[in-house]
C-alpha cells in the first residue's frame, strides 16, 4: 500500500503526513494543518481524533504537549487509536547523537504502540541524519518487542525523487519512515 493510498482511506488521514509526503487536496485540511503547525514550532503536536473517524477540522483535538508525557498520560487514561503518526523533530543531527536519539525514538514508539489497537497503523518517521534507516528500524523493532506489540512492515517510506541524496553524504538521506500494522 502506498502512503498516498493510506491517506485516501476514510478514517486514516493525517494532515502532518499528508503535507509532508503528498499534496493536500482540501483547503480546510490545509488550514487546520497550518494552524496546528503554528503551535508546534518548538514542540510536538499530537492530532487526536475519535477512533474510526477521519482527521478533519472540527473533529480533531490538537494537543500541544510534551509528547513523552502526553503519550504516557493517554495510556493512563485508557485511550486507544486506529492510526498514530509519529513525526518528531530531528533527534540526532549527526551520528555522534545517535545513542541519545535512539532512546528518544524508542520511548515515543514504545508508548505509541501501547495506544495502538490491533489492526491499527503506526506511521513513524525520523528526520535525523545521524540515524540510518537500518538503525531506525531496529529501534522501532525493539520498542515493539518491549511493548509486546507484533508488527507487520507495510512500507518503508523515504523522501521523494525530487529530494536526491549525494552519494558521498549518506546523512543526506535523513527522511525515513515506516508504515506498520499492529498484528
Amino acid at each position: 500500500m502506498s502512503l498516498q493510498a493510506l491517506i485516501a482511506l476514510p478514517g486514516h488521514v493525517s494532515t502532518e503526513m499528508t503535507l509532508r509526503y503528498a499534496a493536500l487536496a482540501a483547503p480546510a485540511v490545509r488550514t487546520a494543518y497550518e494552524e496546528a503547525m503554528g503551535k508546534a514550532r518548538s514542540r510536538l503536536t499530537l492530532a487526536i481524533a475519535p477512533a474510526g473517524q477521519p482527521i478533519i477540522p472540527g473533529r480533531v483535538e490538537w494537543l500541544e504537549a510534551d509528547v513523552f508525557q502526553a503519550l504516557r498520560r493517554l495510556h493512563r487514561d485508557g485511550r486507544r487509536f486506529d492510526l498514530i503518526v509519529l513525526d518528531p523533530p530531528k533527534f540526532a543531527p549527526t551520528a555522534k547523537d545517535a545513542a541519545r536519539a535512539a532512546r528518544g525514538y524508542k520511548d515515543i514508539n514504545l508508548n505509541a504502540l501501547k495506544l495502538l489497537r490491533a489492526g491499527g497503523l503506526l506511521a513513524t518517521f525520523s528526520c535525523s541524519g545521524g540515524v540510518s534507516p537500518e538503525l531506525f528500524q531496529k529501534i522501532v523493532a525493539g520498542a515493539a518487542a518491549d511493548a509486546g506489540a507484533p508488527l507487520l512492515l507495510r512500507e518503508r517510506l523515504r523522501s521523494a525523487a525530487d529530494h536526491p541524496v549525494r552519494i558521498e553524504f549518506p546523512e543526506g538521506e535523513y527522511l525515513k519512515g515506516l508504515l506498520l500494522e499492529r498484528n
